[in-house]
C-alpha cells in the first residue's frame, strides 16, 4: 500500500514541488535560462557553491536551507524558492528579509569592508498571489520615503512571482514559464525543455531514491501527527493534518484522498489561515 502511495506521488510530481524544482534547476543550463528570463538580464555562466545551500551562522540562530543558490560571473548571488502554501501576508516579506540578511552575513567576515557585500536577488515563485494585486511580478528595492526617485542602492533585490497573475506586467516568455508552474502546458520553447528534464529526472533512479527518502520522512511525520491526536476523527483535526502534510511537500490531491477531504475544502482552509 505504501509503495503504491509513493509511486502515485512520484508520478504526479510537478515542477511546483520544491523537490522536483530543485532537481530540475540543478541543471545549470536550465537554471541560467530561468534567471535570464525572470530578470530580463544576460548571464554568461552560473556556479553552484553547493546544492541546497545551508546557512547556519550560530548555534542559537535560526538557520535557513536555500532551494536554489547560485552565483554568476559577476559574483551576483541568486536565491530562488518555490512557495506553494498561502500564509499570513507578513510571513513571506519577513522571510525574504531574513534570507537576504543571512546571505549577506554568510559573505562578510569580521573586519571586512561593507563594499564586499555582493549584489543579491532573493526570488520567491508563488503559486498564489502574495500581495493580492494581480501582478505576475512584484519587485522591491529600498527607496527614500521623502523622495521616491532616490534609491538606497544597496544592491539587494527581493522579487515575488505570482503564477496566478492577471495584469500584463511581464513578458510572454515569463508568463509561459509561470503558467507551466501553475499546471498549464504550452508550446513555449523553454517550457518544452523543462518538460524534457522532468521526464529525465523521473526516469533517474538516484532522484527517485532521494525522493523516496523524503517521502518516507514525511510519512513518518504524518504518522506522528496522528499519534499526537491531530486527527482525532474531527474535521478541524483533519484540516490541520492536511496543512502539515502539504507543508512537508505532499501534493494536494494525495492529501485530500488520504484524509478523505474535499480539495476545495482544504484550499479554503489554507486561504482562511493566511488571512488570520
Amino acid at each position: 500500500m505504501l509503495n503504491n502511495e509513493f509511486e502515485k506521488s512520484w508520478e504526479n510530481l510537478t515542477l511546483s514541488n520544491d523537490f522536483l524544482f530543485g532537481a530540475v534547476m540543478s541543471n545549470a543550463k536550465l537554471c541560467q535560462k530561468m534567471l535570464q528570463r525572470l530578470l530580463n538580464i544576460k548571464i554568461t555562466k552560473i556556479e553552484y557553491p553547493e546544492p541546497q545551500k545551508a546557512i547556519d551562522l550560530a548555534i542559537d540562530a535560526k538557520g535557513v536551507r536555500l532551494d536554489i543558490y547560485v552565483e554568476d560571473e559577476t559574483e551576483t548571488i541568486y536565491n530562488v524558492e518555490i512557495q506553494t502554501r498561502m500564509t499570513k501576508k507578513s510571513i513571506l516579506p519577513k522571510r525574504s528579509r531574513y534570507y537576504q540578511g543571512m546571505i549577506d552575513l554568510n559573505h562578510i567576515n569580521k573586519g571586512d569592508n561593507y563594499d564586499q557585500l555582493k549584489k543579491s536577488f532573493v526570488i520567491f515563485i508563488c503559486t498564489f498571489d502574495p500581495f493580492g494585486k494581480g501582478l505576475y511580478r512584484y519587485t522591491f528595492q529600498t527607496k527614500c520615503q521623502e523622495d521616491q526617485t532616490l534609491l538606497l542602492q544597496d544592491e539587494a533585490y527581493k522579487l515575488f512571482f505570482n503564477t496566478k497573475g492577471v495584469k500584463e506586467n511581464v513578458s510572454n516568455e515569463v508568463k509561459a514559464f509561470l503558467k507551466y508552474l501553475d499546471g498549464e502546458k504550452n508550446e513555449d520553447v523553454f517550457v518544452k525543455e523543462l518538460e524534457q528534464e522532468v521526464t529525465i529526472i523521473k526516469k533517474n533512479e538516484k532522484w527517485r531514491r532521494d525522493y523516496m527518502t523524503l517521502f518516507m520522512r514525511d510519512r513518518e511525520n504524518w504518522e506522528e501527527g496522528k499519534l499526537e491526536g491531530r486527527l482525532e476523527g474531527k474535521l478541524e483535526g483533519k484540516l490541520e493534518a492536511a496543512v502539515i502534510m502539504i507543508e512537508s511537500g505532499m501534493e494536494l490531491p494525495f492529501v485530500a484522498q488520504k484524509l478523505e477531504l474535499d480539495q476545495e475544502m482544504i484550499e479554503t482552509y489554507l486561504k482562511n489561515r493566511k488571512n488570520q
